[in-house]
């Protein structure tokens, strides 16, 4: 009789452990789910405070360039090209300031 009560008690430790398993699996893919699910709305209300900020007229650099472009189109030659030396003039600074840092 010790031997079956060994038996059925060795049967029900692996089950029981078994079970435990399956259910910590079953949880940590659970947990994953939902900080995915987090990770997505969170994504969504960025999208959206994004798309609510460009909504209100937020386009103050996109003006900008536009405008840039106008006088570029408008500008007489002579004054564009000094103009366009002088940029690249201060992005040769900003390059060596950088690169010195």
């Amino acid at each position: 009789m010790d031997a079956d009560l060994i038996l059925i008690f060795g049967f029900i430790l692996t089950i029981a452990s078994l079970g435990m398993l399956t259910g910590i699996v079953i949880h940590r893919s659970q947990i994953r789910a939902d900080e995915r699910k987090l990770e997505l709305q969170a994504q969504v209300e960025q999208a959206k405070a994004d798309q609510a900020r460009f909504g209100n007229g937020d386009y103050s650099k996109m003006e900008e360039r536009v405008r840039v472009l106008e006088r570029i189109a408008t500008d007489s030659n002579h004054a564009l090209a000094a103009q366009i030396d002088e940029l690249r003039a201060l992005d040769a600074v900003e390059d060596k300031r950088e690169t010195a840092s």
